[in-house]
């Protein structure tokens, strides 16, 4: 669920560090900063808050109590492409290499400046919200919040917009109407509420005028995918 900062939607970052003190330190920075924060203390906690939670980043510590960090960049990849920083006191050229090849975005050797953390943190954000996103002939570009089909513009309300933006990131992935409301409404719509399955039907409904039928994939009992 997304927090607010200032009346806009924070950008929310999952830390995974189980060093409670490096953790709190992080938290502080980050929410000082206008970010979101939210904590795992081990691999397996964070694999899990990321999946439940869709953080906008991870910052991810590499010494962790029951898997090494490298291990969670390759689970956290075969399914999502979040931004990822890793935390790391190993300084080798070998293990930023390896870090690399398994996923992640960035590195931090530790100890780092918080203005430094900060920097870093923003550089990913800003990259991942800017760049085009596309699935074959389906391409949306959020900077000027466009989204084309075939090369003709498919005009989408704001909201029909930003549901294709949370959709396209992760082809194939089904995201339930609960994970949809929590995203895009911000957890602000009353229970038995249809509004996600009427702004479904008009996105299904526009994408089909542009020949994009079979696009949009309904899953019974579940939640909605792009087809991947």
């Amino acid at each position: 669920m997304k927090s607010y900062h200032g009346g806009v939607s924070a950008q929310r970052i999952l830390v995974v560090e189980d060093d409670l003190d490096i953790a709190n330190v992080l938290r502080m920075d980050l929410t000082d900063a206008g970010y979101a924060v939210d904590h795992a203390d081990s691999a397996m906690n964070g694999l899990i808050r990321a999946r439940e939670d869709h953080p906008d980043l991870i910052l991810l510590d590499l010494g962790l109590p029951d898997f090494d960090g490298g291990d969670v960049v390759q689970r956290l990849r075969k399914n999502s492409a979040v931004p990822i920083i890793v935390l790391t006191a190993r300084d080798t050229v070998d293990e930023k290499v390896r870090l690399l090849g398994l996923g992640a975005d960035d590195y931090l050797i530790k100890p780092f400046h918080p203005d430094e953390l900060l920097a870093r943190v923003k550089v990913q954000l800003r990259q991942r919200t800017s760049e085009s996103l596309s699935m074959g002939d389906l391409t949306l570009d959020p900077q000027k919040r466009l989204v084309t089909y075939k090369a003709e513009e498919l005009r989408l309300s704001p909201k029909e917009f930003d549901i294709l933006a949370l959709l396209i990131r992760q082809p194939g992935r089904v995201y339930s109407r609960h994970e949809i409301g929590q995203e895009i409404w911000q957890g602000r719509l009353p229970e038995g509420s249809n509004v996600v399955d009427v702004h479904m039907a008009n996105l299904r409904a526009k994408l089909r005028d542009l020949d994009g039928y079979g696009l949009l994939r309904t899953v019974r009992g579940v939640g909605y995918a792009l087809r991947g």
